[in-house]
């Protein structure tokens, strides 16, 4: 088996070779229209991640052969990692632009999600508003997801995102989940039962691993994916973790259909040490 035909197996849409000794993304058939897919080529060796299904890497290796120079792949490796870095610098710089030409308003996402009153860094780009989160690592911008009214999520092209997270700090334990609803969501109920926090957005189910092994402790608070994603990500985390009690629904989901006093409740119930 080929190396694009393994990555079209694990749900990556990809049709040709991507660039030698580098990570690059790729839409998926759950997500098209986003770049959940990476994949890095070696030559002899492969890895592919779908990181809203995917919590481990899986391992492509050649079946004959190698066809490659090692030589040349060294060098390619480098190039591409110097191209790499080259990408993120530019990515990180844009983002920082993006959010100066940001005004803080209302946003119909926002609207969507159950808070019509909450403000956001709001961008307009070509007519069309979008929310903007910035993604940290160590507090340092290393991009932004840009959300549009219908939910539609992006990422800057050349971003670095593996690590990265948007925080909520009032001096509290870390909790950490997927998506920005969801910690608007987790906040709100906390508020209201005056416990602190520390949220952390992730963006994905395969970050939240990545993100807590930066940190010394907390809790999760996972979505109740039909795949079951979510959950393998908080146990493999090892941390007390709260799940929504539907399956196919986030905290945001489970605060909209039950109310914020039963959800607030459930979550508090569910993570007893929080």
């Amino acid at each position: 088996m080929d190396f694009v035909t393994f990555c079209r197996l694990n749900g990556i849409l990809i049709s040709s070779l991507p660039p030698l000794g580098i990570w690059k993304r790729y839409p998926t058939e759950d997500h098209p229209r986003s770049r959940n897919g990476a994949v890095k080529w070696m030559g002899e060796v492969g890895f592919v991640q779908n990181h809203a299904t995917m919590i481990e890497v899986s391992v492509w290796k050649t079946e004959g052969p190698s066809q490659v120079n090692h030589r040349e792949l060294q060098e390619a490796t480098k190039n591409a990692e110097l191209a790499q870095l080259a990408r993120q610098r530019d990515a990180a710089q844009k983002a920082a632009w993006i959010l100066k030409q940001c005004q803080f308003a209302s946003h119909e996402y926002l609207k969507k999600k159950g808070f019509p009153d909450e403000v956001g860094n709001v961008w307009v780009k070509d007519g069309e508003q979008l929310l903007i989160i910035p993604m940290r690592l160590d507090d340092r911008l290393v991009g932004c997801q840009l959300i549009s009214k219908d939910g539609v999520k992006k990422f800057l092209t050349g971003q670095k995102t593996s690590e990265a997270a948007f925080s909520f700090d009032n001096k509290g334990p870390n909790i950490l989940c997927e998506g920005y609803a969801t910690a608007l969501s987790i906040r709100a109920v906390l508020k209201a039962l005056r416990r602190r926090y520390r949220l952390h957005v992730c963006f994905s189910a395969g970050n939240m691993g990545k993100v807590a092994s930066r940190l010394s402790g907390g809790y999760i608070v996972a979505d109740n994916d039909a795949s079951g994603t979510g959950e393998r990500a908080a146990r493999e985390i090892g941390w007390p973790y709260y799940l929504p009690p539907m399956v196919g629904q986030d905290f945001n989901d489970h605060h909209q259909s039950v109310g914020m006093f039963k959800a607030g409740q459930d979550l508090i119930k569910s993570l007893k040490t929080l």
